[in-house]
């Protein structure tokens, strides 16, 4: 017999830290190029979903809107690398407000925001942005990438960065705020 289904996806804004930050080793290859990995894994799974990709460091922006062309996504996705936005630093806020400006306001689709980041904020307050989403509806995934020992930042020159007095910079999972931001959004 001929019967009708009606599905209906989730719309996902996944929003992946391209900060320097993210070229720390303590994850193989780095950090960024296993976030990469994960987000395609991820891709496979998803049927009747859209997902669009912000990119974000000190500043965020819609880098692939919401589409069902999984196959285009992953083509934006490929190109991210450090450096690929002008503004260094992670600000989360942004990043959060970036893929909320994403989502199609009139689309009656549950909607998700995922952030993939080693959680080292420098800019924002994402904790009162994640309250914002949650008046909206709208749930925030967050995963951390990187170890919690941390591990030193390439510098593209040569060796390790290095603040002010010399001593190399260490970059670590901020796991505290990652959670503070999910449990926000339920």
């Amino acid at each position: 017999r001929w019967e009708k289904v009606t599905s209906r996806g989730v719309d996902i804004m996944i929003a992946l830290d391209c900060s320097g930050s993210m070229l720390a080793q303590d994850i193989k290859p780095t950090r960024l190029e296993r976030a990469k990995r994960e987000i395609i894994d991820l891709m496979h799974m998803m049927k009747s979903d859209r997902a669009g990709l912000v990119a974000f460091s000190g500043k965020a922006v819609l880098q692939c809107p919401l589409t069902l062309d999984h196959g285009a996504f992953t083509i934006f996705l490929n190109v991210l690398e450090p450096g690929y936005l002008p503004v260094g630093g992670t600000d989360l806020e942004d990043a959060i407000k970036t893929c909320y400006s994403g989502f199609e306001k009139d689309a009656d689709t549950e909607k998700a925001i995922i952030i993939i980041t080693d959680g080292e904020a420098t800019a924002g307050n994402a904790v009162a942005e994640a309250k914002k989403m949650a008046e909206k509806g709208i749930r925030i995934f967050c995963i951390g990438v990187g170890s919690i020992q941390g591990a030193p930042i390439p510098d593209k020159n040569s060796g390790f960065k290095k603040d002010s007095s010399g001593n190399i910079i260490m970059s670590r999972v901020d796991e505290k705020t990652l959670e503070q931001i999910a449990s926000v959004t339920g």
